[in-house]
């Protein structure tokens, strides 16, 4: 079972209206003892304050359970009372627990009561249900465990969800050239033909007789 500490921090802060006044906030840290729950308090607070904050108390909390939902950031403290039957006596005596869920309004935080103790082997009553001034709860981590912000997502939920997503990917076939269908010999290239470029003598006899026959017209010119 977890140990509950409540702690209350003092520190200025800016309303509405820009005015800067003290404030006196309420927070839950489980913890496994008040010197843990100090470390985590200056340690989470050292990251939500601008400047100098005082941790103003810490105590032990009769909080013995919290439901969280994301969809609510509001808090409230509801007084759950069951019959149990003394081990000694074996009479039955009223047992009085609070727990802290978090809900929109009066009504679904009964809702959600109900709803997280379904597995209750006793039957249970909720005489009681208000709002709870804590304003965020802090966690125990594990030694080696590291805390992920909530607008992260751990890697190993990322990786997968890609690979969810991702399609199984086809091997390709390769065929044994001795197994290969007999149409790919048929598929070859087309031959092209070759064009016989004509030889450098023939290229040059007409050139010469060319030659021949102006020397004939030059002689007779002279004649």
């Amino acid at each position: 079972m977890k140990t509950w500490f409540a702690c209350k921090v003092k520190y200025p802060k800016q309303d509405e209206q820009g005015r800067v006044k003290d404030v006196t906030e309420a927070y839950l840290a489980d913890a496994l003892s008040f010197t843990e729950a100090e470390a985590k308090i200056y340690e989470e607070m050292g990251m939500r304050v601008m400047g100098e904050f005082q941790v103003m108390s810490i105590a032990k909390s009769k909080i013995i359970d919290v439901f969280e939902y994301d969809d609510a950031d509001v808090f409230y403290q509801a007084k759950v009372v069951y019959m149990v039957a003394d081990a000694d006596s074996g009479k039955e005596k009223k047992v009085t627990n609070l727990m802290l869920v978090g809900a929109h309004n009066v009504k679904e935080a009964y809702d959600r009561i109900h709803e997280s103790l379904n597995n209750m082997l006793v039957t249970f009553t909720i005489p009681e249900i208000k709002e709870s001034p804590i304003l965020e709860i802090f966690h125990h981590l594990a030694e080696g465990e590291e805390k992920i912000p909530d607008n992260l997502v751990p890697v190993a939920e990322y990786q997968q969800e890609e690979e969810e997503v991702e399609p199984p990917r086809k091997m390709p076939v390769i065929e044994h050239p001795e197994t290969a269908a007999p149409e790919a010999e048929e598929a070859e290239a087309p031959a092209v033909e070759e064009v016989e470029e004509p030889a450098a003598e023939e290229v040059e006899e007409p050139v010469a007789e060319a030659a021949e026959e102006d020397t004939e017209v030059k002689e007779n010119e002279e004649v």
